[in-house]
């Protein structure tokens, strides 16, 4: 990647943080944008990258947390409403991120539901109070006051026919129709008896289907406000809607069913024919986890048509889209991660990354396209993970629930499924290392302090479904939590550090112990083998990382510079640099020769707690508590490049200096000297053109510069002007760029702090020069009152 002992640099090449953290989530009417709540703001994500394309809302200080309540498209999503926990409501125009207004809800706490119909005009909002009111979007005016619901208002839909008709429901279960021109309740549809989460229009506009967490879907005749069908679902339904008649599903269809797909506590799709009360369809595997009792697995239902999708929001904020053809999976985004515990590269040209949150599944990110894959089969928090340089599309994880799992993606597919599985120790699992030469062993070390060694067959079988792991060794290894563990590159040597301050090495065929590393004052968090020298890395809670001899045991260098935690480590540039991240959130890059750190690194917020590099050592990726992932790039190739290109520019454009100034080309030579920033030689120019006594000269020259050079002109005569030498052209340069600033030709940002800085040495200079006025006048008077006495008038002095 770099020479050797050369300055690395490196710069944020993309950032990935949360995007939902829960709440309303909506899809654009062309499918190419998901807008989601986070928080205090609203993240406008495309759905092809998995990037935040812009934010709605975003904190400008760390005191602003007028966090986001709800939010609803206006005008058939052209803008957008949002209210807010200061009570405001503020109209955007989304795509252009701009406020067109905002006032002042009246609502008596949240709003918790708010829906515009599909003129524009009119909006309704359900708060926490009680109360439903309507709006007349024109003049942002309060109409009408609904009463009916109580407590918190769960869903508010316009009939699509009538549009005087408003449907809402709450904590009393029943469903309201109110007429919003008059105010009044005309019918409230009772035979829920939970909360009701969505309704649904059929194309007739005579029949409403609702769902509910009662476990059942209600179909109903609007005219004489009755019961058709209730049907029973056996879950909590959380989204429904009904299929189009026009689309091609992956089922029989009658002509005149009514299909409503709806998703709930189980996390699968499921797809009823309402009249006959039948499920006809439901998937075979859910990439959501079903909810423990009266829990919850999927939140949110949506479905758009223009792209034919499905996408269905789990209760840990991820966003699964399916096509509605075959109910096939198309992307999964992950809208927050928590804590980012670990980070790996998997894949045969690094294409993928394997990323540990607080979370039983491994999230397994494409890189090309950030779609991710959610890796199952843990039932408990996973706390790291490792791959193989023998073999990258191996994929090591260990979890809370004592366990570890090996994982293999298919070179073709690149889907990745679960082969072997072992639980051997009686605490979590907090670390795994594979080996590197070969991949048919690992070590694991858990906070029962114990090192396992585990070996693997050299033909893995993937077809043959999951099968178990045992571990070959064990050893007691220390006598407090186990942090870390490192198999050496030659697969020879076994390194562990723990809690208690040391750091071991161990034989890697059956855990002999060879030596304790002792020196740092608190517990050791990381341990890394050198991959060209025989050094072991350790980093620590001391704030230190040192580099240990592994032939004599000692400490070899102690490098010093992080002022908490130093957390995670890794060799860099052939071993010859590394990188350290710790709780401050700061990377930092430490040159091994000079023991200097190079440069340090700020993205994160809070502890990092994972660094990976790639093969090629061209990217690091970083993640930590702030539940942000950043990748690195090296730019050190591109940065020398750069200042190669830049010097033999400015080599060409000396020349070019010096062949104006010899054809005396001044106006020209003054542009490039100002391009060149060399305010020496633009005076030496200006006093060229002064000496020529060309006054015009001077002042076209000035005139035809741009307003950059002309900024840059006037920085250099304030600068001039301290000194008395050279003040006469900074005079007379400052004097044609004022005339410019007056006649407002010439626009300069921060134009008074400028002339406070010309104005004290202007009048110290005016000052010397009426002082010298002063001297020339009394030295002319003193000249003309003297007689010249000559030896021929002797008498003259006499006379005097």
């Amino acid at each position: 990647m770099n020479k050797k002992h050369q300055k690395t640099s490196f710069e944020v090449e993309s950032k990935y943080g949360p995007f939902y953290t829960g709440g309303t989530i909506l899809w654009t009417a062309d499918g190419e944008h998901l807008l989601c709540q986070n928080g205090t703001s609203v993240s406008v994500v495309s759905v092809e990258t998995a990037t935040t394309i812009t934010t709605l809302g975003e904190m400008e200080s760390e005191h602003d947390q007028d966090a986001i309540n709800t939010f609803a498209f206006i005008d058939n999503d052209q803008r957008l409403l949002t209210h807010h926990k200061s009570g405001l409501f503020k109209l955007w125009n989304w795509k252009e991120k701009s406020v067109d207004s905002m006032w002042k809800s009246v609502h008596i706490g949240p709003v918790a539901c708010i829906k515009a119909r599909d003129d524009g005009v009119i909006l309704a909002s359900g708060g926490s109070d009680s109360s439903v009111r309507l709006w007349n979007l024109q003049n942002r005016t309060c109409t009408h006051n609904l009463k009916g619901i109580q407590g918190v208002t769960s869903i508010l839909v316009f009939h699509p026919d009538d549009k005087n008709l408003l449907f809402g429901a709450g904590d009393n279960l029943g469903i309201h129709c109110w007429n919003i021109e008059s105010g009044q309740c005309k019918a409230v549809l009772k035979g829920h008896c939970s909360r009701v989460t969505s309704l649904c229009f059929y194309k007739d506009k005579v029949q409403l289907i609702s769902s509910g967490r009662d476990k059942v879907l209600i179909l109903w005749n609007l005219v004489q406000g009755t019961i058709l069908r209730t049907i029973a679902v056996y879950e909590s339904i959380e989204g429904a809607f009904i299929l189009p008649d026009n689309r091609e599903l992956p089922y029989a269809v009658k002509p005149d069913g009514i299909y409503v797909a709806t998703a709930g506590a189980t996390g699968l799709i499921r797809v009823w024919e309402v009249k006959a009360g039948s499920e006809v369809y439901s998937q075979k595997v859910s990439l959501l986890r079903a909810a423990d009792e009266d829990g919850l697995s999927a939140t949110h239902l949506l479905y758009n048509d223009t792209k034919n999708s499905i996408a269905v929001v789990s209760v840990d904020h991820n966003i699964i889209i399916h096509s509605l053809e075959d109910f096939e999976c198309k992307k999964q985004l992950v809208g927050y991660s928590d804590e980012i515990l670990d980070v790996v590269y998997v894949g045969d040209q690094d294409s993928h990354l394997a990323v540990a949150t607080n979370s039983a599944d491994v999230k397994l990110y494409e890189l090309s396209t950030m779609d991710c894959q959610l890796l199952r089969g843990h039932t408990d928090i996973v706390l790291a993970l490792a791959t193989s340089a023998a073999n990258r599309n191996l994929l090591l994880s260990s979890s809370k629930d004592n366990s570890v799992r090996l994982w293999m993606m298919n070179k073709d597919s690149k889907k990745v499924s679960c082969i072997r599985s072992g639980v051997r120790h009686t605490a979590p699992v907090g670390s795994v290392a594979f080996s590197q030469t070969s991949a048919t062993s690992f070590a694991s070390i858990g906070q029962d302090c114990c090192l396992k060694l585990w070996e693997l067959p050299r033909n893995l079988d993937v077809t043959g479904g999951e099968h178990s792991l045992n571990a070959t060794h064990t050893a007691l290894a220390h006598e407090k939590d186990i942090n870390s563990v490192a198999i050496s590159p030659n697969d020879k040597l076994i390194a562990t550090g723990s809690q208690d301050k040391t750091a071991k090495l161990w034989t890697a065929t059956d855990l002999q112990l060879l030596g304790v590393f002792r020196g740092h004052r608190r517990g050791v968090w990381c341990v890394r083998f050198s991959p060209v020298a025989q050094v072991l890395l350790t980093s620590s809670a001391d704030c230190s990382i040192k580099l240990w001899c592994l032939s004599e045991l000692n400490c070899l260098k102690t490098l010093e510079g992080h002022e908490s935690s130093v957390l995670r480590a890794e060799f860099v540039t052939r071993g010859t640099q590394l990188i350290s991240s710790g709780g401050d959130g700061l990377l930092k890059l430490w040159d091994i020769k000079t023991s200097e750190c190079v440069a340090t690194l700020e993205q994160h917020d809070n502890r990092v707690w994972t660094l990976a590099v790639s093969r090629d050592e061209r990217h690091i990726i970083s993640g930590g508590s702030d539940s942000v992932l950043v990748i690195w790039r090296d730019v050190t190739e591109e940065k020398l490049a750069k200042a190669l290109e830049e010097k033999e520019r400015l080599a060409l454009e000396e020349q070019k200096l010096a062949n104006l100034l010899q054809a005396n080309r001044f106006a020209e030579a003054l542009r490039v000297a100002l391009g060149l920033e060399r305010p020496l030689q633009t005076l030496r120019i200006i006093d060229d053109i002064i000496k020529r006594g060309n006054k015009e000269l001077l002042v076209k020259a000035i005139q035809d510069l741009t307003k950059e050079l002309k900024e840059a002109l006037l920085r250099c005569a304030i600068s001039w002007n301290t000194n008395s030498r050279n003040c006469h052209a900074a005079q007379l340069v400052m004097h044609e760029l004022v005339n410019e600033i007056s006649t407002e030709k010439l626009q300069i940002p921060g134009l008074s702090k400028t002339i406070e800085e010309m104005i004290p040495y202007t009048e110290r200079h005016f000052k010397r020069l009426d002082q010298l006025c002063q001297d020339l006048h009394l030295f002319k008077y003193t000249i003309s009152r003297m007689k010249v006495v000559t030896n021929d008038n002797p008498d003259a002095i006499l006379e005097r």
